[in-house]
């Protein structure tokens, strides 16, 4: 007869066979508290990002439910495929860019733009099984990729800014300062300083504590109306199942998918190599063990978020969280994973929290985004020149599309005015390509 010992015994070696914890010098005890910790770090997004896509028209109950749904699919199959502590979740920026300018912007329909997503992480797909991927991360200059980032921190911060209404629109000068004793603006900047403050002294769910003070300050006032704490989850047929994959398959989307795809590349590549490298796994060249695995369950989960319409999925640099406390093996981001499948029984607490709320988390996750100019050679106006380009043309153009497209072009242009035309890659060449004939033949029509 089996005993409770045996029983618990019997699940420890299946745990060691999955995941080497021993090889790892680890323990199922510090897995566990990894994965709680690198929950806490990143659970803000199943807040944030239904506020994000609700703005698209998109049902943010829906949204709460397919978000903690692709979380949980990425992460989980993270653990049991590469064996890494590396969480993933719907991208920070991917969504903004797909929420404020694809739909917002230019006016396509939710379930068009979702398509183009759906199709930019098929891309990335097809790039990772053929081993084109590796080749544009290695051929792609650091001034790019880090203007990249960087642009995309800025705008997610403009949107942060704007939706706390701390930034209004203004027809003599564009933007200017909103009304600053208004309680919206008075809490997204309260958001904000507890994330950071907290950020700064080490807590690592700085974010979700802010989340929820901002939250409770606005039910005191009366902007937020208390529906209950549990529930069943919500229908998600709103949303799964209306995915426009056909309709987005077109000729004046391709500048957008081929965005999405570029973005989604460098992020999600640039985080694993990240947070490898702070678990110790990583080499000088940064390459990790299973990278071929990690790449794969990456692009992979990608096409299946935006399949089930929750926008492109990526690796969290968050996951650093848990690794610092110990994490080193994939069972980290199976706890962490798990945990997101027994949040979607909250729904009735994301539906409560106000875009202010949320507004704090953006505006701190431009901080950490735009930091990456710090690594900008600024002494080498052939790569400071594209960077600063890449970066400022994102808010300011109201399009991350055409920020990577400026970028691209700006670094193309300095380097043969600068005689240095061995710099470009024939990657570069091609992107850059890519991108005049996109702005010559489509963006005119």
């Amino acid at each position: 007869m089996s005993t409770p010992q045996n029983n618990a015994g019997a699940g420890q070696g299946l745990l060691e066979r999955l995941f080497k914890l021993t090889q790892h010098g680890t323990t199922l005890k510090t897995e566990t508290v990894a994965g709680f910790t690198t929950f806490l770090t990143m659970v803000y997004i199943v807040f944030v990002n239904p506020q994000i896509l609700g703005v698209a028209g998109m049902d943010k109950q829906a949204v709460f439910v397919t978000t903690c749904l692709i979380a949980a699919f990425g992460s989980i199959l993270m653990g049991l495929i590469a064996n890494l502590p590396v969480a993933l979740a719907p991208a920070m920026g991917l969504n903004a860019f797909f929420a404020f300018v694809v739909v917002g912007a230019m006016g396509i329909s939710w379930q068009t733009g979702m398509g183009a997503i759906f199709w930019g992480a098929v891309g990335l797909f097809l790039l990772t099984i053929f081993r084109v991927r590796y080749w544009m991360i290695a051929n792609i200059p650091s001034s790019l990729r880090v203007g990249i980032t960087a642009g995309i921190g800025l705008f997610i911060g403009m949107m942060g800014l704007k939706n706390a209404g701390i930034v209004v629109a203004n027809p003599d000068t564009l933007v200017t300062i909103g009304k600053l004793t208004s309680h919206s603006v008075l809490l997204g900047a309260l958001g904000f300083f507890i994330i950071a403050i907290l950020a700064a002294r080490n807590i690592h769910a700085a974010v979700l504590i802010s989340i929820v003070i901002t939250t409770l300050i606005g039910w005191a006032m009366g902007d937020v109306h208390y529906a209950g704490v549990w529930s069943m989850p919500p229908s998600v047929t709103s949303v799964v199942g209306q995915v426009d994959i056909k309709g987005s398959l077109n000729l004046g989307l391709s500048g957008v998918i081929f965005s999405f795809m570029l973005v989604n590349l460098f992020d999600s590549s640039g985080t694993l190599i990240g947070v490898t490298d702070k678990a110790g796994l990583a080499d000088s060249e940064g390459k990790f063990p299973q990278m071929k695995q990690a790449l794969f369950v990456d692009s992979l989960s990608s096409v299946a978020g935006s399949f089930i319409g929750t926008s492109a999925i990526s690796t969290y640099i968050e996951s650093c969280s848990g690794v610092a406390i110990g994490g080193r093996t994939g069972l980290t981001a199976v706890v962490t994973g798990l945990l997101f499948l027994l949040v979607i029984f909250i729904s009735p607490l994301a539906g409560m929290v106000p875009a202010y709320a949320a507004a704090g988390a953006l505006i701190y996750v431009g901080v950490l985004m735009t930091s990456s100019l710090a690594r900008v050679t600024w002494d080498d106006l052939t790569e400071a020149v594209p960077a600063f380009v890449t970066a400022v043309m994102m808010p300011f153009s109201f399009s991350i599309t055409e920020g990577i497209a400026l970028g691209f072009i700006s670094y193309v242009v300095m380097k043969l005015g600068s005689g240095r035309f061995k710099d470009i890659s024939a990657c570069v060449w091609v992107v850059t390509l890519l991108f005049v004939l996109k702005i010559a033949f489509i963006d005119n029509k």
